[in-house]
């Protein structure tokens, strides 16, 4: 990893090992290779098969290989806060989150600390691994997760590219995301949920809904319509738009999405193929649901 090409940006830079190293010359995620982490805890918000009754063991890191001006974590994917720790601290807070009752260990935005989370998961959880990411996944780095990762919850946030340019610096982002999922179904397979109706294994697929963007969804809708079938992945409508980041600077994206835009998506996701996943209830956009960074559990 001299050379960084962990993410499709393939920045190329020599990361350093750490920030307290840093020669001042970073890649797209602005990170060193030690991870850095905001918080870790339980976390009730995800979908009900992975939250469960206890909570999923999320662990969020700091930096992502994507800059979204209208990120919920902004604080957090773009300010860089976080706390720079050991890989060995890094395992030490998955055990700490399955002893207190985790369903899973969730990693978030944690593309950019491939090299240590494989290095955290040389032995075995006895709770499986959510790679929770935004989809902008290289296939070579889906391969090395391969029999580390039990359950891959990526986005998969735009079919429209310039969309995707505009608003994330994510270009071919449709291409690269949807290449990256049909990857993380060869790996894990058709989902499957334990007798409690947690899930064990697969694939979820996630969208977010976002103002005026209607087509952009429809056409996310399709493709997996057209690429799954009933029993092979879940699909989770996200209705949690809250304009964050830098949204304000871009007005058509500086709102919540209507009561009738998120109809309309529902009535089309209802009528098509696709039957396993979740929709939201409107009250989902509230910035209550937004964790709070302050390094709990880290």
């Amino acid at each position: 990893m001299t050379y960084c090409y962990v993410c499709p940006h393939r920045c190329g830079v020599d990361r350093p090992e750490n920030m307290a190293d840093s020669n001042g010359i970073f890649g797209s995620c602005g990170c060193g290779m030690q991870p850095i982490v905001a918080r870790a805890g339980l976390h009730m918000w995800e979908e009900p098969c992975i939250s469960g009754t206890r909570g999923s063991g999320t662990v969020f890191f700091s930096g992502c290989n994507l800059h979204c001006v209208f990120c919920q974590n902004y604080d957090i994917s773009c300010k860089g806060f976080g706390k720079e720790i050991t890989v060995e601290r890094l395992r030490e807070i998955y055990m700490e989150l399955i002893a207190k009752g985790a369903h899973n260990i969730n990693l978030v935005t944690p593309t950019h600390f491939t090299e240590a989370v494989l290095q955290s998961l040389a032995e075995p959880l006895p709770v499986p691994v959510v790679y929770n990411t935004s989809g902008f996944e290289t296939q070579d780095t889906l391969r090395r997760l391969k029999g580390k990762v039990q359950i891959y919850l990526p986005d998969l946030k735009y079919s429209d590219d310039m969309a995707a340019i505009k608003y994330s610096n994510a270009p071919y982002y449709f291409r690269i995301a949807t290449d990256a999922i049909k990857e993380m179904y060869r790996q894990v397979g058709d989902y499957r949920l334990d007798d409690e109706g947690m899930l064990v294994k697969g694939v979820v697929i996630r969208h977010l809904l976002m103002p005026g963007m209607i087509e952009n969804t429809k056409k996310v809708i399709d493709w997996v319509a057209n690429t799954f079938k009933p029993g092979q992945v879940m699909f989770s409508l996200m209705h949690q738009y809250v304009p964050c980041g830098r949204a304000a600077e871009f007005p058509e994206i500086n709102r919540k999405v209507t009561d009738a835009e998120y109809a309309e998506v529902e009535q089309y996701l209802m009528a098509s193929t696709i039957e396993d996943g979740f929709v939201q209830e409107g009250d989902a956009a509230c910035e209550d649901f937004i964790p709070c960074f302050d390094g709990t559990g880290v």
